[in-house]
Parts: C-alpha cells; sequence; structure tokens
C-alpha cells in the first residue's frame, strides 16, 4: 500500500472545478478561510472573477480560470495556471455538474450527451490531469458524485447514471492508482439533496414552472466540510445526508419495494409551482447566473444545517468510542434490572434487659 501523506488545509493549494456556485463554491470559500491557496475553476468569468476579488479582500491567496470541464484543453490550460500562479497544487476537486429533470424517453439524446460531457466527462478529465501531477509528490483527488450513483431516482434518470458512471470510474482510477503505489488519495464525496441553485441550473423539461430537490435537503457547508475534510484524511467515501442514504440502503435490500414507493411519491417530490429568475435557469450548455451558494428560490422545507451521520463518518474513533460508552451503560441498566432491587438487612430485635 503506497504512503500517502496529505498537508494540513493552511499549507495546501486546492484546484476546485465549479466553483462559481453552490458546494464548489462553499467549498472555496471554506478552504481560504482554514488558510489554503484556493484555485478555481468555472465557466462563469464575471461570477470567478467577483468570487476572488472578495476572497482576496478577506487576506485569501485566489485565482481562477475560465474553463468548462467537458474541454480537456481547457482544463489542462486552467491546471497550467494554477501551477504558474502557486506552483502546483495539492488536492484537485471535481465538483462541476449540472442536471436535467424530465422522462427519459423524451429528453433529447443531445440533452444527455451534454450533460454526461460535464458529470461524466469532467471528472474523467480533471482525475487524469490531477493524477498525473499528483504522482511526483502525492496528494488528494476528491470527486463529487451522489448517492443517486447507488440508487436512481426516476425525472433524473439522465443525471443518475451519469453519477453511477463517476461512482465506476473513481473505484477503478483509485485501484490502478494504488496498485502503481502512487502516493495520491482518491475519495468518492456521495451528497443527498442539497439546498443549492442545483435546482435552478437544471434544464427541466417538466410541465410544471419549477422542480426542486426532493426532501430532506442538506446545507452546501456539511458538503464543504465533507471535501476538505478528504484533502487531508484519506478516506474511501464520505455520505453527506443521512436522508439519501436511506433510501440508496432502502433500494439495495428492498429494490421493488422501493421502485414502488418512488414511483408513487417521486414526482410530486420534485416539482414545485415556484419558477427560477430567468437569468438563473438552465445552464446545461452555457452559464447562467452564479455567486450565490444556495437557491434563491425559497425551499419547499426547512434546510438542515447539521448531520449526525456526517459526523459519525469524519470521527470514527470518536464515535466508536460513545457507542462503546452507551453500550456499557445499557448493559449496566439491564443488569440492574435483571437483579432487583436491594433488600436491606432487617435489624436483629433487642433481648429484654440488655443494653
Amino acid at each position: 500500500m503506497p504512503q500517502i501523506r496529505l498537508k494540513p488545509l493552511s499549507q495546501q493549494t486546492i484546484v476546485i472545478t465549479g466553483a462559481s456556485s453552490g458546494i464548489g463554491l462553499a467549498t472555496a470559500r471554506r478552504a481560504a478561510r482554514a488558510g489554503a491557496r484556493v484555485f478555481l475553476v468555472s465557466r462563469n468569468e464575471e461570477a470567478l472573477r467577483r468570487i476572488v476579488e472578495a476572497l482576496r479582500g478577506h487576506g485569501a491567496q485566489a485565482d481562477f480560470a475560465v474553463a468548462d470541464v467537458g474541454d480537456r484543453a481547457a482544463l489542462e490550460a486552467a491546471a497550467e495556471k494554477a501551477r504558474q500562479v502557486f506552483g502546483g497544487f495539492d488536492s484537485w476537486v471535481n465538483d462541476a455538474g449540472t442536471s436535467i429533470y424530465g422522462e427519459i424517453e423524451k429528453t433529447p439524446l443531445e440533452d444527455q450527451r451534454r450533460l454526461f460531457d460535464t458529470n461524466y466527462w469532467g471528472v474523467v478529465h480533471g482525475s487524469l490531469i490531477a493524477a498525473k501531477a499528483l504522482r511526483r509528490h502525492g496528494g488528494a483527488l476528491v470527486n463529487v458524485g451522489s448517492v443517486l450513483s447507488d440508487r436512481a431516482v426516476l425525472l433524473q434518470g439522465t443525471y443518475s447514471a451519469s453519477k453511477h458512471a463517476v461512482r465506476a470510474f473513481t473505484e477503478a482510477l483509485r485501484m490502478e492508482l494504488e496498485r502503481d503505489g502512487a502516493p495520491i488519495s482518491v475519495t468518492l464525496i456521495k451528497p443527498s439533496g442539497i439546498e443549492t441553485a442545483f435546482q435552478e441550473h437544471a434544464r427541466n423539461l417538466l410541465p410544471t414552472p419549477g422542480i426542486r430537490v426532493p426532501p430532506p435537503a442538506y446545507a452546501p457547508e456539511l458538503v464543504a466540510r465533507a471535501i476538505l475534510h478528504a484533502c487531508e484524511h484519506r478516506k474511501r467515501e464520505i455520505v453527506v445526508g443521512f436522508g439519501g442514504h436511506a433510501i440508496a440502503l432502502m433500494g439495495s435490500l428492498f429494490p421493488r419495494a422501493t421502485d414502488l414507493v418512488m414511483e408513487a411519491v417521486g414526482y410530486p417530490a420534485q416539482v414545485s409551482g415556484k419558477a427560477p429568475r430567468p437569468a438563473r435557469a438552465d445552464n446545461l450548455y452555457a452559464p447562467r447566473e452564479d455567486g450565490t451558494e444556495r437557491s434563491l428560490t425559497r425551499p419547499v422545507a426547512p434546510v438542515r444545517e447539521t448531520s449526525l451521520f456526517l459526523e459519525a463518518q469524519l470521527n470514527p474513533g470518536l464515535t466508536a468510542a460513545v457507542l462503546a460508552g452507551l453500550g456499557a451503560l445499557a448493559i449496566s441498566v439491564g443488569l440492574a434490572r435483571r437483579a432487583g432491587p436491594r433488600r436491606l438487612p432487617r435489624p436483629h430485635p433487642r433481648r429484654p434487659g440488655r443494653v
């Protein structure tokens, strides 16, 4: 097994694709606060320029490159700029992604191919560029997938397929790098539904004005925390949000029942009467209004700002200790109940005439 040594965030340069909004933006800001040098990549030059200026205004070292991750040459040029500006990078995060809401038979093949250009080929391009560079000095490759890589959902069939492909690619690349002795940590992040501009940027082929992430939805800052943890610690997978994980687990244990449940509730759970602002809608072929971590369309359900399931994965030692303590307490209580209440010894009666 190769020796993998990952630097503290404060000593790292991190490249982040899809960094002009949502999870990518939350990750860039969190990394900058931790002292990392951040290099942002996306198609939206205006948003990137504003974000980098704001980061620099808070004392961060930050720069950017405009690139479509589906274009290998453009992404190579972005990596070269990162080398020129910061002398290289220590972690590479493939976060760029988009979606299509619609029935598969009614989704044009050119739209499906375009989505794969971003969601799958973008990860392939970024991973190959990163692996080539990190083989020399080591580091972390972090690919953002989805819980839908474990269980597809109707109306997002093309998106689910792309995330299944990302999972397979990431697993195969991890094994090949490990076999070669490359000092590279490869992590797959699997978010549940996250409250970002995803629901505004996705292409909507449904008859409803709006679409939405099915509840429960989690805060993008939770995914950013998982990503940056993977930049510092060797992890195979990190799932963000138990809600999505539970559906995937159900699908594995009870596939037919899960099909029937999804067929019954999958449509109403993903549609909305709230249309997004025109400037933000549908970024499949071109960038749209960016610069926010969360959606500007008011979510239907409250957003979960914490996840005990995530904390358990990031702190397995502490979690094991807590569970062991709770187990010991439960055993003690059980033994005490079985023993019943203790009876005090009855005092002997005094004999007459004795003091």
